[in-house]
């Protein structure tokens, strides 16, 4: 794990809360910027997947 994973996670955590939040409000901004946290989230996920597959790959071809 690295520190994409754990921002991806805090992304998504924030996320879900605002959207929560802008339904349960009726307040259409914070559920949008609530959405957009979490999709920034799956990319920051993403990214770190793809940091660990080349270190894997990395360390791999070491041995």
């Amino acid at each position: 794990m690295n520190k994409e994973h754990v921002k991806s996670a805090a992304d998504k955590a924030s996320g879900a809360i605002k959207e929560g939040i802008g339904k349960a409000t009726g307040d259409k901004s914070m559920e949008a910027k609530g959405k957009m946290d979490k999709a920034k989230g799956e990319a920051r996920e993403a990214l770190g997947d793809a940091k660990d597959a080349l270190k894997k790959d990395r360390d791999d071809t070491r041995h």
